[in-house]
């Protein structure tokens, strides 16, 4: 495959999966395309024209030209400079390293993080909660997180890339979408109905009795494995954490019992204040679920698949 067509393949899987639907995501198209329509010259000469035809800003082809050939793919949970050093060591060993693709962001990607967080904006609001609160209780913590963003080193594994010649890149909430639908889409077949049986649902799936083998696997945060799960909310896509005055939202929306890749301490406060069951997935596991899915429709291809960085690699076909 061309390294362009590996991209391309994975933004439309992306977007299949979003939770906010494929109409929604051509809306939001359709919005950049006017917005850049309207700008001056100056501003357009600062906007990313990939924003016309991927929604995902945390998402992007970091280092290397489209139309490289990828025959193999060295793949990711985080790719930073070790990970570059060790394509590059594998290079001269005699292994074939053409692509470089990780799942948590580099680069521009990284510092446009914040972008993708207007996702969960949507899916608050598929959920039942108001759209004007829901955009109102994000606001604040995306600028939280762009503010946090501005002064990391964002180019630093994607410079180590440059000079080495090898293509990068990276793909985040495509794959986390694609999770999302899989274990929403499972929860739903199954029906459990305490936690414990969602958690032996989770248990039975490759990726997360990996986990459990290393000590890394689902566990409940909130509530006990004897509780009534109720609605069931997968919440792994749409950049990182969302707002923790989400919990008061979606309990009352119905929302029962939340899985999830990660928790902070302030947020498990506010879903055990609000009577909300967590179950934590495992972040590193779901990534993987996610990358796996991706990695399956790329090697169907004929692409050879390494994997390094904490992903574990299951072929489901």
């Amino acid at each position: 495959m061309k390294l362009g067509e590996i991209y391309e393949l994975a933004v439309r899987l992306g977007v299949q999966a979003d939770p906010r639907g494929e109409e929604a995501v051509r809306r939001v198209l359709a919005e950049d395309q006017k917005k850049y329509n309207e700008m001056k010259e100056k501003e357009r000469q600062e906007f990313d024209l990939e924003r016309l035809a991927n929604p995902y800003s945390d998402s992007r082809i970091l280092n290397g030209e489209k139309d490289r050939e990828v025959n193999s793919i060295l793949a990711g949970i985080d790719i930073e400079v070790g990970e570059v050093l060790l394509a590059d060591r594998l290079r001269e060993r005699g292994q074939a390293v053409d692509l470089l693709l990780a799942h948590h962001p580099e680069g521009k990607a990284l510092a446009a993080l914040h972008d993708v967080m207007h996702v969960q904006e949507d899916i608050l609001a598929e959920l039942g909660v108001p759209i004007n609160v829901a955009e109102g209780i994000m606001a604040p913590r995306i600028g939280e997180v762009h503010r946090g963003l501005m002064p990391l080193n964002h180019d630093r594994t994607v410079d180590a890339a440059r000079l080495l010649d090898i293509p990068l890149m990276c793909i985040h909430t495509p794959a986390d979408n694609l999770v999302t639908g899989y274990l929403q889409d499972l929860l739903e077949k199954r029906n459990p109905s305490t936690v414990g049986e969602l958690m032996d649902t989770l248990k039975e799936i490759p990726e997360y009795a990996r986990a459990m083998e290393i000590n890394a696997g689902p566990q409940v945060v909130v509530g006990s494995k004897d509780r009534r799960v109720g609605k069931v909310f997968v919440d792994m896509t749409g950049g990182t954490s969302g707002s923790e005055d989400a919990y008061a939202k979606l309990v009352q929306a119905g929302v029962g019992t939340i899985v999830t890749m990660h928790i902070s301490d302030k947020h498990r406060k506010e879903a055990e204040k609000n009577h909300i069951n967590v179950v934590i997935a495992g972040h590193i596991a779901s990534d993987s679920l996610g990358m796996n899915l991706l990695l399956d429709q790329i090697a169907k291809q004929g692409v050879q698949v390494k994997t390094c960085s904490g992903l574990y690699r299951v072929n489901r076909e």
